[in-house]
């Protein structure tokens, strides 16, 4: 993909006020609220986001993506996707392998990428996992949201930390 990173994004705030992490990682998190509470004010919550970081036709084009890779992953997950609340400044485990997989496609770094699949995805499902997610890293970096990259290391210490079982 071999992404540039044109403008700022709101780089002068922080990491998660930027349009990029922004959209995947809120987007990640209202799409699958909705799938955890069978609510679609959740998913609504997502496309007011998308239209409103994006305009309404790139929106609607990059939430279907977006979409189509957290019901895939729901469907090949090693375990339960867990999340924060929307706009929380902390991430969990499953956030940051999200984070980590999709800013490792934009940047064509497959060794980060493929390492938070194998934390993600079970070995069976992993392609079709990785697929999704590649179309929803290209249609973000098609609209120019490009995630800042997340080093291998960074990923590598999230996997051997403990998983908690509650969040606070």
């Amino acid at each position: 993909m071999h992404p540039h990173l044109s403008e700022p994004h709101g780089s002068s705030g922080c990491y998660f006020d930027r349009t990029p992490e922004k959209l995947v990682l809120e987007g990640y998190r209202r799409w699958t609220a909705g799938f955890e509470t069978g609510s679609v004010i959740a998913w609504e919550m997502a496309f007011g986001l998308y239209s409103e970081l994006l305009g309404s036709r790139n929106g609607n084009r990059a939430l279907s993506e977006l979409s189509f890779f957290v019901r895939t992953l729901r469907h090949c997950a090693l375990c339960p996707l867990k999340t924060f609340p929307f706009g929380s400044h902390h991430v969990c485990r499953e956030e940051c392998l999200t984070l980590g997989l999709i800013a490792g496609l934009q940047y064509c770094d497959m060794v980060t990428a493929r390492t938070c699949l194998n934390a993600m995805a079970c070995p069976s499902r992993q392609e079709d996992v990785e697929n999704a997610a590649i179309t929803f890293a290209e249609t973000l970096v098609e609209l120019d949201q490009v995630l800042l990259p997340i080093a291998k290391f960074a990923i590598d210490d999230i996997i051997s930390r403990p998983q908690r079982v509650h969040f606070h």
